[in-house]
């Protein structure tokens, strides 16, 4: 039977350094999002969150898209691909402009203007700004304003946070999904899209911070007063745990990915000391039986040192007292015992482990936290496809109108040939 063409559905394209993952989503007339395809492939051509085999990715691309197409019995033209890696930076930008009109109302094209005067800030050429998100707009010193839109004032100002990627390696993505077959509707920052999947509404509000623990990276995005504050990405991941494992335990990688998995602990001191594992050995050799403490021993000190890490960023930035509702853990890491008690231990914080939300369908299959960007992915997609569906220009992502195009984003790094 031939696959329908549907266009009321979005794609969202997780590349990550262990796995691409494509999920289809459909929205229902409530405006209720019902995912129905999910298709997942080992990652064999990134790294870090950056192509490092352009043919490897494809083929990746290709087999996730292909499942799960056949899972939705549908077939698909476009994605929107999340965006991560070591090249992602994010920084703070202040934008002030007179208001234009003679009465002094503050109109949309204001708004407009003040975020432009927001992103106009030095970056080196081999850079792109991929994301500016408004955070709040003050009015004649009256701060903490969401939408400025209709208010009287003299002076507007906002601030905004900027996001920019490396031109060549957001190149490299852009390539890859589309010598793949499919058109890139938008690129999105991966932890922007986690956090739209896992965080409420009164965690951003509070403060919060989303620590996405992926196989190449660790992610962090806080939120304050509903907004996004911070950005940052730490070139640690769950593939770095896999290889200590490999090496303290002496057994190859693949083993070593199935032991951690399926007996794995980050908190020592929540396994019993008469517990034991049992490890292939490597070259023939024999499989051998060992207290399950010294594989938890290993997987602590690296998940420690990648909580600290995060620690270290979040009281350099100044957002250790800022952040009430405490974090939230999401990624293929977040799946193993004791990741949350561990990261209270380190962090002094609330922890909870985060899945997605806010979806219907294939539920039973993505409420898993490995699945949170791809879901991200598809909620914000949606967001964009009715936003455009209503005529409304922008992107509502944050709740911003500021974000590039990503087609004239394209255009200004391939050339007009596209």
């Amino acid at each position: 039977m031939a696959k329908e063409i549907k266009q009321d559905i979005v794609v969202g394209l997780d590349l990550g350094t262990t796995k691409v993952c494509t999920i289809i989503g459909e929205q229902d007339d409530e405006g209720q999002v019902h995912i129905i395809g999910v298709g997942t492939t080992p990652s064999t051509g990134l790294k870090k969150g950056s192509v490092v085999n352009i043919e490897q990715t494809i083929a990746s691309i290709k087999k996730s898209v292909q499942d799960a197409e056949r899972m939705a019995g549908v077939e698909v033209s476009s994605a929107f691909a999340g965006v991560a890696g070591g090249h992602i930076k994010g920084l703070n930008s202040r934008g002030v402009i007179a208001v234009s009109r003679k009465d002094k109302e503050i109109t949309e094209d204001d708004r407009e203007r003040v975020i432009e005067a927001a992103q106009a800030i030095a970056i080196p050429l081999d850079r792109e700004i991929i994301h500016v998100i408004p955070q709040e707009y003050i009015v004649d010193d009256q701060d903490g304003i969401k939408n400025p839109v209709g208010m009287s004032g003299v002076r507007l100002e906002s601030e905004v946070h900027v996001v920019t990627g490396a031109v060549t390696s957001v190149q490299n993505i852009v390539r890859s999904v589309e010598r793949a077959g499919l058109a890139v509707a938008d690129i999105i920052l991966q932890p922007l899209a986690s956090a739209e999947a896992i965080l409420s509404a009164d965690e951003k509000e509070l403060g919060v911070v989303l620590i996405d623990i992926g196989g190449g990276t660790t992610d962090i995005a806080v939120f304050i007063n509903g907004s996004l504050w911070h950005t940052g990405i730490i070139t640690l991941g769950g593939t770095l745990v896999t290889s200590d494992v490999a090496v303290g335990l002496r057994t190859p990688n693949t083993e070593a990915e199935g032991i951690k998995l399926q007996y794995g602990c980050a908190y020592t001191a929540m396994v019993k000391e008469e517990e034991e594992i049992t490890v292939p050995g490597v070259g023939g050799r024999p499989d051998r039986r060992m207290p399950r403490r010294v594989l938890s021993e290993i997987i602590e000190a690296r998940m420690e040192e990648i909580f600290e890490l995060v620690g270290a960023e979040l009281k350099k930035h100044g957002f250790e007292d800022r952040i009430p509702a405490g974090a939230v853990i999401t990624g293929g890491a977040a799946l193993m015992e004791g990741t949350a008690e561990l990261a209270e231990k380190i962090l002094q914080l609330p922890v909870r482990i985060g899945s997605p939300k806010r979806v219907g369908g294939l539920t039973d299959v993505v409420s898993n936290p490995s699945y949170s960007t791809a879901v991200g992915l598809v909620l914000m997609g949606m967001q964009s496809q009715n936003r455009q569906a209503g005529g409304k220009k922008g992107s509502p992502f944050a709740g911003g109108d500021a974000f590039n195009n990503i087609l004239g984003r394209m255009k200004k790094w391939f050339g007009d040939s596209i």
